[in-house]
């Protein structure tokens, strides 16, 4: 990936996502190209036409605050996608490692979420690899079969279509997530082999990852049909993890009371 184009790219695909009506323009009939026009967003941020094109092809790679301001409210960006429209336009601000270590995760964690026989967890590192799982997760992905990194189970696995009910709206987060994980740091050897390798493989990731969603996911609701268990509902929270950044720790629950509740509970007996 050419870093000096990032900044260039991420404008352009945002651009063709807004809508007039999200900047209240009026209605000037059919579009050659989806979303806003480049001569629009230079107005609206108060930029000439010419500077704004230099921004999109990567021949301007230092606007100032100001600029970054406007194009933060122009393209109605969410607080995670307004901080890595920062992070690339100042490239120099952020830190980088010289060598990826590989993930471990922390003995007294894997402990502690092992011990929890009525609730599903894992955890996922920087790059959606599933680090660890415990017996409930395990048990209610076990249709699913190798559980080795979230994009690849959701977008090379047949079966993960049929199994999240809602397969584009969790995919979609999924992608986000990773644009919000990766930041500026897109030359990153494993998240190249990562992308390409999906990219390679999966029209729909090509899709989604191409519209530059950015979203650092806390919670996701997830609507499964598990083999045994049939339908359930479930509420995904992501934690960090303090001593390890990069990975989150996903915890899964249901409503008290409902029938995704006395699924669990049949899982866990069955788990036992």
């Amino acid at each position: 990936m050419d870093s000096h184009k990032l900044l260039g790219e991420f404008l352009r695909a945002r651009r063709e996502v807004t809508t007039p009506e999200q900047v209240g323009l009026l209605d000037s009939g059919p579009r050659r190209t989806p979303g806003l026009r480049r001569e629009e967003v230079a107005l609206l941020s108060g930029v000439s036409i010419g500077y704004y094109i230099r921004l999109e092809q990567g021949r301007e790679r230092h606007p100032s605050d100001r600029v970054l301001d406007a194009l933060v409210q122009v393209l109605d960006l969410c607080p995670e996608a307004a901080t890595h429209l920062y992070g690339l336009a100042h490239p120099g601000s952020r830190q980088r490692e010289t060598a990826e270590r590989p993930e471990q995760v922390n003995p007294d964690l894997l402990r502690l979420m092992h011990g929890w026989s009525h609730t599903p967890a894992m955890v996922i590192g920087r790059w959606m690899d599933v680090l660890a799982i415990n017996a409930m997760g395990a048990a209610l992905h076990r249709d699913l079969g190798c559980m080795d990194n979230l994009l690849r189970l959701s977008f090379l696995n047949p079966a993960a279509r049929e199994f999240y009910r809602d397969w584009e709206r969790v995919t979609s987060s999924w992608v986000a997530h990773l644009r919000s994980a990766a930041g500026a740091d897109l030359d990153n050897p494993r998240l190249t082999e990562l992308v390409d390798e999906l990219s390679l493989k999966s029209a729909d990731f090509r899709r989604l990852w191409a519209r530059y969603d950015i979203s650092g996911v806390t919670r996701m609701a997830k609507s499964l049909c598990h083999g045994e268990l049939g339908e359930l509902d479930l509420t995904c929270e992501l934690f960090g993890v303090t001593d390890a950044p990069g990975q989150k720790l996903i915890v899964m629950h249901v409503d008290p009371g409902s029938p995704s509740e006395r699924a669990l509970a049949r899982l866990s007996s069955l788990t036992a």
